[in-house]
């Protein structure tokens, strides 16, 4: 997993919950890092879990609830760092349907070796998308998350249901409805 995605998230930690606690979850968990990441480097996944695991135990929030809320930072990061990555598209069904076509893409031309999900649109029309995000990694409501502040982001409302294909929620079908 991409350094940038660990240095993100504890910057979030921070913001949301004070230094105090970025070093609580560090020191709780068994981290061949020892905590410290670059935006370019690569971790493990299991890094992660852990620290979402332990910031869990000692917020009372879901990890799913957390991935949510981290999605939304993390989408603020991309509107200030890639703006005109945004600037490409005027319709957030449009964007959502080429995250693998192009986001995806333009994401390996900085991160070459990032293992990023899937995304396999199965059915578009103006107002709806459906899609299958497939992952090792079972992240989908930070996907979720990121599909949510797609929406706001063209000031447009949706309607995004998750259901979970497999129990471990490495392969989800996202169904999109936009609303009046």
């Amino acid at each position: 997993m991409k350094g940038i995605v660990f240095t993100e998230f504890l910057d979030l930690v921070e913001e949301k919950f004070g230094l105090e606690m970025v070093d609580k979850i560090i020191s709780e968990s068994e981290l061949d890092s020892g905590g410290i990441y670059t935006s370019v480097g690569t971790y493990k996944f299991s890094e992660m879990l852990q620290l979402l695991q332990h910031l869990s135990e000692h917020t009372d929030i879901s990890i799913d609830d957390l991935l949510l809320v981290y999605a939304e930072h993390f989408f603020s990061v991309i509107e200030k760092s890639y703006p005109g990555l945004l600037a490409t598209y005027q319709d957030p069904i449009e964007m959502l349907s080429s995250i693998e076509n192009h986001i995806h893409i333009e994401v390996r031309k900085i991160y070459p070796d990032a293992e990023l999900p899937s995304f396999e649109v199965m059915e578009k029309t103006k107002n709806s998308l459906t899609l299958i995000y497939k992952s090792s990694r079972a992240m989908h409501h930070f996907g979720l998350g990121l599909m949510n502040k797609t929406f706001e982001h063209f000031n447009t409302k949706a309607t995004i249901l998750l259901d979970k294909i497999k129990t471990d929620g490495t392969e989800v079908k996202f169904t999109i409805h936009k609303t009046p």
